[in-house]
């Protein structure tokens, strides 16, 4: 006789499904949000992600997230400035959007909490996945965010700012965006606060024929927050999308990656940066579906590691038997600074069509001690030096980036992570 036992619920798991049946009165939507979101609260009761989950094997939540805060609606974050001078800033303080929404020619700014209420935000609160332990979370919690609708044709002149700020306690936000057809765009996706926190936070983008989005992820939580965030995006025709992830914070980070391409000509670029140090766990997981021919994408993840941290990267990209003339590429280089830094690669291809070009590497180094002597022999101390050449490291994929205030902007945010930690 077999006998299967079912694993007792941590503190954790306890804690979320309470606090779902306490708050139950106050999260909006109608019918088919309510049955989304107990959809999403039986995952949750299933058990969240251990090491025996394979898309959570360096990363096992069930253990690291051993406990949470409670909501706190108290929590007042402080208004920042945006990463980019002159952007127009949506802010989510607390998990509460903005009644003031700005008047941008060109786009279109609905809050969620009112798509939430009439329904016409269900179709997104689908979970990707039996192991979507992230997306369940948010679609079991979240109360508000945006949805930003922007034009077709419309050439945005200044980046729009999301703001997901947070004081304590826990945040669950959601910021959804549609480019439309030849529409320009720059989106900043911020992430920061200053509390002992859990946040959770999905992104949407879709991008209609021939629309070029640049979205830049910058991820700042003190080392007292859990954060764990979700970016999926769809590529329509001749869409193009560059996605700059820098994560520069948190104790606790999980930041997923989830792109497909539905249109011939789709284009998509990820450039990450992940700064490590102290106790902290950072893990950066893309999944990338080459769905139809003629498609391409690029992926380059630096990382520095420090002190005792430890760093995940898994890349996942699948090639559709339909999708050949495909071309893949993907690299992740490690610069481990300390012999107690840990740094996990596990980069993967998938391929069921026959006429593609794909190719993926992973390198894992310490400093070259000959650059090292060569500027400490030209008179520059070790502590100098070892900062110019990690700097040069990382500053080479934001330069990639090609805009001068925004290549500013974030090595600015790099000087000051390397002050704090060199």
């Amino acid at each position: 006789m077999n006998i299967h036992m079912t694993p007792q619920r941590t503190p954790t798991e306890t804690a979320l499904i309470d606090a779902f049946s306490d708050r139950l009165s106050l999260l909006p939507g109608d019918g088919t949000v309510m049955l989304k979101r107990d959809d999403a609260i039986e995952a949750i009761k299933s058990g969240l992600p251990t090491r025996r989950v394979e898309s959570w094997h360096y990363t096992d939540l069930r253990r690291l997230l051993a406990s949470i805060p409670d909501f706190d609606p108290a929590a007042a974050p402080k208004a920042i400035a945006p990463v980019v001078e002159g952007s127009a800033v949506l802010p989510v303080l607390n998990g509460v959007s903005s009644t003031k929404l700005p008047d941008i020619e060109g786009i279109a700014v609905q809050r969620l909490s009112e798509k939430l209420e009439d329904g016409s935000a269900a179709p997104g609160l689908d979970l990707y996945g039996a192991d979507d332990a992230i997306g369940a979370l948010n679609t079991a919690f979240v109360v508000d965010g945006y949805f930003v609708d922007i034009a077709d044709g419309a050439e945005l002149d200044k980046p729009i700012e999301l703001q997901n700020l947070q004081a304590g306690g826990q945040t669950h936000v959601r910021l959804s965006v549609r480019a439309g057809a030849g529409a320009k765009a720059v989106i900043v996706e911020r992430q920061a606060g200053e509390g002992a926190a859990m946040v959770s936070s999905v992104s949407q983008l879709l991008l209609d024929e021939g629309a070029e989005v640049t979205w830049l992820i910058v991820q700042e939580q003190p080392d007292t927050a859990t954060h764990l965030a979700q970016f999926k995006a769809h590529l329509g025709k001749d869409a193009k999308l560059t996605l700059f992830v820098m994560n520069a914070g948190g104790k606790l980070v999980r930041q997923e990656v989830v792109v497909r391409t539905t249109g011939e000509g789709a284009d998509f670029t990820l450039r990450g940066i992940n700064l490590l140090a102290g106790d902290t766990h950072t893990d950066v997981t893309m999944v990338l579906d080459h769905a139809v021919p003629h498609t391409a994408s690029t992926e380059v993840i630096r990382n520095v590691v420090t002190g005792r941290a430890r760093g995940v990267f898994q890349g996942r990209i699948n090639v559709h038997q339909y999708a050949q003339k495909t071309n893949a590429k993907m690299a992740c280089n490690t610069l481990l600074l300390s012999d107690d830094g840990e740094f996990s690669t596990k980069p993967e291809l998938e391929i069921f069509a026959d006429d593609v070009v794909c190719g993926h590497g992973a390198t894992v180094t310490e400093i070259d001690h000959s650059h090292l002597f060569y500027l400490m022999a030209r008179g520059i101390d070790e502590k100098s030096a070892r900062g110019l050449l990690v700097k040069a490291f990382v500053a080479e994929v934001i330069e990639e980036l090609d805009d001068e205030a925004i290549v500013e902007a974030l090595e600015t945010r790099l000087d000051g992570w390397f002050a704090a930690h060199g």
